[in-house]
């Protein structure tokens, strides 16, 4: 055994006990938000909010259930259609105003006046212009989700260490050949926690846009008919779709962190 193998196996142990930590942690504060939730429904506090036992329960009893589960793949479709196309329209347009600063400059004001736009206003317009629904969830999808990645990936071009850039230049290569082998791999991580914050955009959209058609399938016309229902057991329906909506949010950003730590594993050491 070597002295350079001893201190990288003693830090493992610390390792592992700092994760089961802060998953420790985590469950703490899990319960008690979730204890919380129970004594302000069943005390009279919060009258109208199902109990949390009752709501958890709903929440695996939508589990069997063949429309609802019909309507959550509806919604995680355009998820998984749009946030890909976004990646493609956003990387290239951010590499190009990161890279020439002309561009840039040009099309700032263009930029600053897009951006702010609220995405859910845009739905009426979407559903205007693109049939059927699916093409409006995805367009809109796309036009969300595209900002923070475009944005990550401008800031994290111009993160790039000016030293790298020109010892490369100095040995004969090219814009293009700069860009490839020490732009895009610098600003990787940037890209990466752009796409990790669009990822949740997707949901919100995709939702929304159910939400706004009604009975047109998707979680968001889930919710819609469930609001419209009548008694404890709609607002029971409306509170475990909500948990649903959350819980499919949270498993997407715990997986994409886990390929983050796995991929950029450099950056976290």
């Amino acid at each position: 055994m070597t002295a350079a193998t001893t201190p990288a196996r003693g830090r493992r142990p610390a390792v592992s006990r700092a994760r089961h930590g802060k998953l420790l942690r985590h469950a703490i504060g899990v319960a008690a938000f979730l204890l919380a939730w129970e004594v302000a429904a069943t005390s009279g506090l919060l009258p109208w909010l199902p109990a949390a036992s009752a709501s958890l329960a709903r929440v695996a009893g939508l589990a069997a259930d063949p429309a609802f589960l019909g309507d959550l793949l509806a919604t995680l479709l355009a998820a998984v259609i749009g946030l890909p196309l976004a990646v493609l329209v956003a990387v290239p347009i951010g590499l190009l105003l990161g890279t020439v600063p002309v561009v840039e400059e040009t099309t700032r004001a263009i930029v600053e006046f897009l951006r702010p736009i609220p995405s859910v206003a845009l739905i009426p317009l979407a559903l205007f212009f693109f049939q059927p629904e699916i093409n409006a969830k995805v367009a809109l999808i796309v036009y969300a989700a595209s900002w923070p990645i475009l944005i990550n990936t401008l800031y994290g071009v111009r993160d790039v260490d000016p030293v790298a850039t020109e010892t490369l230049r100095s040995f004969g290569f090219g814009r293009t050949a700069v860009i490839w082998r020490v732009s895009l791999p610098s600003a990787a991580p940037f890209i990466y926690t752009g796409i990790r914050l669009a990822a949740s955009i997707t949901l919100i959209l995709a939702i929304s846009v159910e939400y706004f058609v009604g009975g047109s399938g998707g979680i968001g016309a889930f919710l819609i008919q469930a609001s419209t229902g009548i008694g404890a057991d709609a607002m029971l329906d409306v509170v475990a779709t909500l948990l649903w909506a959350g819980i499919v949010g949270l498993a997407v950003n715990t997986v994409l962190l886990r390929a983050e730590r796995r991929l950029f594993r450099w950056r976290h050491t």
